[in-house]
């Protein structure tokens, strides 16, 4: 969903102010995310939000001393929802592309995890590699792919000859694929390795190298916020970089991604 990009440190960014010093018109922020991207955002048996998403938008709040409440929002329906003010900022690992930016804003990145193609173990797929999208890869295949994500637009633009699904959750495609009804699935790294190593997953693996190119997956996850609150876009900016100097991101890119850095600086 994302390409690698680096920025600078918490210490570069050089804070005046510490991040709890949050503008008294944000006592309270209301975020939204899907809740069924796991393990960034997702339910659990009790239909409360969980996942690293969910506990980066807490301590996000708490270090910004500002009231946090989280809501559930379909993906298809993410920025609509937020330019017609049911919530403030959006964190749900929605990729900052320029396409995106037309409509709304979004804070310096906090997650970046590049694509891959998950499908059986043995099977093998090179659709993008040394710069360039390799246009055959996928002839003959049936792929399914999240709708209205980076992932879908990087098949869509690409391979107009294959035949490709769209699901509302990346769910959906992963029963699809173990089904037997799609070939193979592409969709972060980050949310497809915790499926493949789950009892789900096995039979499955990564099938393809990760990659991703700018011009599609743009400049990392951010936090989707409207254009007019500059104002809480500067809250989100100081309390990340104050949450990277002082380790409470690195404990929760651990708790939930031990072996991936989510936020390369």
């Amino acid at each position: 969903m994302k390409n690698w990009i680096k920025v600078a440190s918490a210490a570069a960014v050089g804070i005046a102010l510490s991040a709890s010093a949050a503008n008294a018109d944000w006592d309270k922020v209301v975020v939204a995310t899907e809740g069924a991207y796991p393990p960034f955002n997702m339910m659990d048996d009790n239909g409360n939000l969980i996942g690293f998403d969910v506990d980066f938008a807490n301590k996000l709040c708490e270090t910004a001393n500002v009231e946090c409440e989280i809501v559930a929002q379909d993906w298809d329906g993410m920025i609509p929802g937020l330019l017609a003010k049911k919530y403030d900022a959006i964190i749900a690992q929605m990729s900052i592309t320029e396409e995106r930016k037309r409509s709304i804003d979004f804070s310096n990145y906090y997650s970046n995890t590049p694509a891959v193609f998950v499908g059986k173990d043995g099977m093998s797929i090179t659709a993008y590699k040394d710069g360039e999208v390799i246009e055959d890869a996928l002839d003959g295949m049936v792929i399914g792919v999240q709708r209205s994500t980076t992932h879908a637009n990087f098949l869509e633009d690409n391979f107009m000859d294959t035949e490709i699904r769209m699901y509302g959750t990346q769910d959906e495609a992963l029963l699809d694929l173990t089904a037997g009804r799609i070939d193979a699935t592409l969709a972060d790294s980050g949310t497809l390795e915790a499926w493949v190593n789950s009892e789900e997953g096995e039979g499955y693996g990564f099938v393809s190298n990760q990659f991703a190119p700018s011009e599609w997956f743009g400049e990392g996850a951010g936090i989707g916020i409207r254009k007019e609150d500059q104002d809480l876009k500067e809250i989100f900016n100081k309390a990340l970089a104050e949450m990277l100097e002082n380790g409470s991101y690195e404990e929760l890119n651990k708790k939930y991604f031990p072996a991936i850095d989510l936020h390369p600086n």
